[in-house]
């Protein structure tokens, strides 16, 4: 009797161990070959991480393109639901419910057709010359291949003004009021010479490591590729754009006024914040904050001893020289200070750094009037090109010293160039981790990060600290405004009105920021949801470990897996509390 149980239980083993085995095969296997899939549908992509092997190409986008590759998707997604979960490893259980959650989320909105908004104001067709700030330009093949994609543009932009008219025709388009930016941007890629486009400024600076004979080549072929395709291509948009599609833009600006808009913004406010939060929820969360964030600023205001109302307050701010630089050299020099002064402090606050560095550069001039005040570019994937910051210098009048550190410390380091670039280097994850990111992270990550100044020696002055709750206000704000404008039927003059009515920002960036969250319904809703999760489970950390608490060693674990959504961060801190 004994033998047959042993027997049995040497089956039941092997039974279980081959399965363990064949379900990691099978998915480690749909792992890497989805991977390949993503760099070939997404050649920009893959060029941006520094990978050559589509450089020649843009990708295909037409309708027919999109539906195939939906239906791909969907098959991928069957692939996983196929393999057995709980024959994986814990590690594998993570990269499964990861890799479900990223298809089920692509597959969900489909429906609600996002491909027939193909313009936007602030990146996209009218701006694909600044792409060439993440491609690796440095070989003759290099710019070769890069004449080749050139030569193609044509195809991208025909098939954009499918997607566009598609979109006219069926009632899905852009907000006029956004639309009217893009008339200029399309314009300045309309030039009477070769020479002066955009397009044909890496080709004026070639390397002086290329033969005279390729340099002359290289040039003598970008004027002819810019003259032949790209200009009679822009063009062609140009017409589109001003004669059909602006003239049929909407005056509404909300998302719930485009067809099935309200389940199309619930759907946004789900993937951008990893929750089931409703955006009557977030709505009421954002009002808390703005009330307890306006209740530190009113503590400053008494601390600075200043005689005059909340807004009069904000007004001085707005206006006062003192606050500005008044030209683009110098507000670009204090950037890089503030950069610099940073990098040593981090040591006390990590345990684990990134081995890659980041540089700060200014927001190329085409697109600085109508972007943000900054943002920031990540690694090539392969170590070839550092991490960016971007910085705009357009108009420094408008452009306030006291958010210099703020800003930084979100864009930079601790914020996203640390998170980002460690996640990057985390060799022994699969690569669609390494390289995806849920946004309720990465950006809650960074505007914790905002906090985390004060541990750094940052804002020894009122103003500075003043700054850090205005940026800290200015994501509460997003909370009310982008659902008001998206759910709640606020107009875009209501949202402006309570942003300027809370927070210091200058009325330029203020203008900017909420064509932005129009652009981008739900997007704006992940910084302070975010933030809140990470905080609340550091203050959670040390009320339960008390003296035992070891904040390098927390950030170590909390960015140790890379970018979660929240609710798995939860149970991944918890277990790690649990263990100390």
């Amino acid at each position: 009797m004994n033998n047959i149980r042993i027997a049995l239980l040497f089956l039941s083993l092997s039974v279980a161990g081959g399965a363990y085995a064949d379900a990691t095969t099978d998915f480690n296997a749909l792992l890497g070959e989805h991977w390949e899939w993503t760099l070939a549908k997404s050649p920009v992509m893959a060029s941006s991480m520094g990978d050559r092997r589509y450089n020649q190409d843009w990708g295909d986008n037409s309708l027919a393109a999109i539906e195939q590759e939906h239906g791909e998707t969907r098959e991928f997604l069957q692939r996983v639901y196929a393999i057995d979960r709980t024959a994986l490893s814990e590690e594998d259980q993570l990269n499964y419910e990861l890799f479900r959650r990223q298809l089920q989320d692509t597959v969900d909105e489909h429906q609600f057709k996002p491909y027939l908004l193909p313009f936007d104001h602030q990146r996209g067709i009218q701006s694909l010359d600044t792409m060439t700030n993440r491609l690796r330009l440095e070989t003759v093949q290099d710019f070769d291949d890069w004449l080749v994609r050139l030569g193609k543009i044509g195809d991208v932009i025909n098939q954009t003004i499918a997607l566009a008219e598609k979109g006219r025709k069926d009632g899905i388009v852009s907000p006029a009021i956004l639309m009217q930016r893009m008339t200029s941007q399309i314009g300045a890629q309309i030039v009477e010479f070769p020479a002066d486009s955009p397009f044909f400024r890496p080709f004026a600076s070639l390397p002086e490591s290329f033969s005279p004979a390729d340099r002359e080549r290289l040039r003598a072929a970008a004027t002819d590729v810019i003259e032949n395709e790209v200009l009679p291509a822009y063009r062609k948009l140009d017409n589109y754009f001003n004669k059909k599609y602006l003239p049929a833009a909407r005056g509404s600006i909300g998302l719930s006024d485009l067809p099935n808009g309200n389940a199309w913004y619930e759907h946004q406010a789900r993937s951008y914040t990893t929750t089931r939060l409703t955006p009557d929820e977030i709505h009421r969360i954002g009002l808390d904050e703005v009330k307890r964030i306006r209740d530190e600023m009113q503590k400053i205001i008494a601390e600075v001893e200043f005689e005059g109302s909340f807004q009069e307050f904000l007004t001085f701010l707005r206006t006062d020289p003192q606050f500005y630089f008044d030209n683009p050299d110098d507000l670009y020099q204090e950037y890089l200070a503030t950069s610099k002064r940073l990098d040593p402090e981090l040591v006390n606050l990590f345990g684990k750094l990134p081995r890659m560095p980041y540089g700060v550069k200014p927001i190329p001039d085409s697109i600085a009037p109508d972007t943000t005040t900054a943002y920031y570019n990540r690694p090539a994937a392969d170590g070839s090109r550092a991490g960016t910051y971007y910085v705009n210098l357009y108009k420094p009048e408008v452009r306030p010293k006291y958010e210099i550190e703020v800003l930084s410390v979100h864009e930079a380091v601790p914020g996203h160039h640390l998170q980002i670039a460690l996640q990057q280097e985390l060799g022994d994850t699969p690569m669609f981790r390494r390289f995806m990111g849920f946004t309720a992270f990465v950006e809650g990550w960074g505007l914790y990060s905002e906090r985390l100044g004060y541990d750094m020696g940052l804002y020894q002055d009122p103003y500075s600290r003043f700054g850090q709750l205005t940026y800290d206000m200015w994501r509460a704000v997003r909370l009310v405004v982008d659902t008001g404008m998206h759910y709640k039927g606020w107009t875009r003059q209501q949202a402006i009105d309570f942003f300027k009515d809370n927070a210091a920002k200058t009325e330029h960036d203020i203008v900017n920021e909420i064509d932005r969250y129009i652009a981008w319904p739900g997007q704006a809703l992940a910084y302070k949801i975010g933030q809140l999760k990470i905080l609340q489970i550091r203050s959670r950390a040390e009320v339960q470990l008390g003296e035992n608490f070891d904040i390098r060693s927390f950030h170590d674990e909390l960015l140790g897996a890379g970018a979660l959504p929240l609710d798995l961060l939860e149970q991944r801190m918890d277990k790690w509390m649990a263990a100390q």
